[in-house]
């Protein structure tokens, strides 16, 4: 027997059909991965660039939080050190000595004489170290080019007496008046180029006498000023013990070892631990 079209449900229908529909939007969806398409968005408009690019640039563009570049590199801030020793007066028409000073904070002076050789490097070595230095000279040492020593000024440095003709047995050879004429004719070729008045002094070869004690007094410096400990041929000698202690004064001169000179005594300053601050500075004779 044959039996007539099967009669259909109209819920079952509006099922099929809606299967239908879903079925056909999962096949065109897989179709446009297929072919590396993407949805265009909207009619009328196009793709936002930043939404899919996340450098920085675009990022600050779009709203979004970045991360700041580092700081350029500074210079350090040095320490400040409230002074524990005071310099000592005059006594008796004598200008004191001083070769150590005896302080019980973590600090090193560094002193370079005379003025011989001049390289640009020096200067940019004591700037990349970023250290207050002072710095003795010598007139005859220094006429040629003064103007060379101006630029450790701007970085800090102090320029103080050393004499006019550097000679080495000046406290055997001179006697009162002619030490002063070379103490006092640096105090002005000092202040003539420099602007400043030197404070300290130091006795070329590092012998003194009372006589040069009383003509250095008289001259209106403050003090004579030697060393315990010095950096030469690069490496450090020192008259006592084997490291830098605290309050050493050390001496280099401007050499063409001057950059060994420097790594020599840089290094021994960072294994004691110590601060190069400016002499002046601790003993306040700015």
């Amino acid at each position: 027997m044959c039996q007539g079209p099967a009669t259909l449900n109209p819920a079952a229908v509006s099922r099929r059909i809606a299967l239908s529909a879903l079925t056909a939007s999962l096949l065109a969806g897989l179709g446009a991965c297929s072919d590396g398409t993407s949805d265009p968005g909207p009619a009328g408009t196009t793709p936002d660039p930043a939404a899919t690019d996340s450098t920085p640039a675009a990022l600050a563009d779009a709203g979004a939080p970045t991360t700041p570049p580092a700081p350029a590199a500074t210079k350090r801030i040095r320490k400040s050190f409230i002074p524990d020793v005071g310099l000592p007066p005059v006594v008796n028409g004598l200008a004191p000595v001083v070769t150590r000073i005896l302080t019980k904070h973590p600090v090193v002076f560094l002193t370079i004489d005379d003025g011989d050789t001049k390289n640009p490097e020096m200067a940019a070595l004591m700037s990349q170290y970023d250290y207050p230095v002072t710095i003795f000279l010598a007139q005859t040492f220094v006429k040629d080019n003064p103007a060379f020593f101006k630029q450790f000024q701007a970085q800090g440095s102090l320029i103080e007496n050393h004499t006019i003709s550097h000679n080495i047995n000046m406290v055997q050879k001179l006697g009162y008046a002619q030490q002063l004429a070379e103490i006092n004719g640096m105090q002005d070729f000092a202040r003539d180029h420099y602007g400043r008045l030197p404070a300290l002094f130091r006795p070329p070869g590092g012998a003194y006498s009372n006589v040069m004690r009383k003509a250095v007094a008289d001259a209106g410096l403050k003090a004579i000023i030697t060393w315990e400990a010095k950096a030469n041929a690069g490496k450090m000698d020192y008259q006592y013990g084997n490291a830098l202690r605290p309050g050493d004064i050390v001496l280099m001169h401007f050499r063409p070892e001057f950059a060994a000179d420097l790594a020599a005594f840089r290094q021994a300053q960072l294994a004691a631990g110590l601060e190069v601050v400016l002499l002046e500075d601790f003993l306040g004779v700015r």
